[in-house]
């Protein structure tokens, strides 16, 4: 209506995101230890969470809606390994239409609500000989090549400085605590960069031979927008993609989305265990 266009205009996102925020909070779902972004097919880890509540994107004021395959749009509230926990299960994209500050409203309600630390999780494309498919990569850094940045546009000091450093986008400390929990669940972990693109269409044989060039590992269409966000607020990140697909090129065979699903299904017994596992170890 154009009522809530006039809303979503004339109201900040820093007021939007408190406001969600606060509806949350009242809705048992405040104190969070870690939020977990849970990418396509990924969501299933939501169903593991002790004592858990859940709320349909739609409740929450001024959540955008999840349209893509593999994404519920949900919110679920609950514990594991005595941490809680808050699980996203899917997220919107650039590339469905959304601006980058939509995109990142998920993040900035995280902040507002006082979430110490984040965990993004994606489905990509393996570029590396390392991240074959079924590969769980914990993500080291990341080249943005969306064409945007969420951050652009008049900075709100309330979020965050004008020019935050990105050094260490990814928390070193949480990649550790990844390695420590694949080791002792005997769950192989690999490391890489990831490059994030715009999409929706895959990418071309030539512009994965391009991405390899500037050292690329694997390659999605989401996660450094939120991942920049975060750490704009001064959340902790880690970053882990399970590896769906060979990217473009690499083999012959044309992709598909129903590749991504049909291995994040098989994967999501090891993708289970290790958040358990790095949950525990927080």
């Amino acid at each position: 209506s154009w009522d809530s266009y006039c809303e979503h205009r004339i109201v900040s996102v820093f007021d939007r995101a408190t406001a969600a925020a606060e509806w949350l909070r009242g809705h048992g779902c405040g104190g969070a230890d870690v939020a977990v972004v849970l990418g396509s097919g990924l969501g299933d880890f939501a169903d593991h969470l002790g004592g858990s509540l859940t709320i349909p994107y739609a409740d929450i004021p001024h959540w955008p809606a999840s349209r893509v395959i593999g994404h519920a749009g949900k919110l679920g509230a609950g514990s594991v390994a005595g941490r809680r926990v808050l699980a996203l299960s899917g997220r919107v994209h650039h590339y469905e239409g959304h601006d980058l500050q939509t995109v990142t409203f998920a993040m900035r309600v995280m902040g507002r609500l006082g979430v110490p630390r984040v965990i993004l999780t994606n489905a990509a494309g393996g570029i590396s000989p390392n991240c074959s498919r079924g590969a769980l990569m914990v993500i080291d850094d990341h080249i943005n090549l969306m064409g945007g940045n969420p951050l652009a546009g008049p900075n709100d000091e309330r979020f965050g400085l004008r020019f935050p450093d990105m050094t260490n986008v990814y928390s070193p400390r949480l990649r550790a605590i990844a390695d420590e929990a694949g080791r002792a669940l005997d769950v192989a972990v690999q490391h890489g960069v990831y490059v994030a693109v715009l999409g929706p269409s895959y990418e071309t044989p030539a512009e994965i031979r391009a991405f390899r060039t500037l050292g690329a590992d694997a390659v999605g269409m989401s996660t450094a927008p939120e991942a920049i966000v975060a750490r704009h607020m001064g959340l902790d990140v880690l970053g882990i993609s399970c590896i769906t697909n060979a990217a473009a090129g690499v083999f012959p065979e044309p992709l598909h989305h129903s590749e991504v699903m049909e291995t994040a299904q098989q994967v999501k017994g090891q993708f289970i265990a290790l958040l358990e596992g790095i949950i525990g170890r927080l």
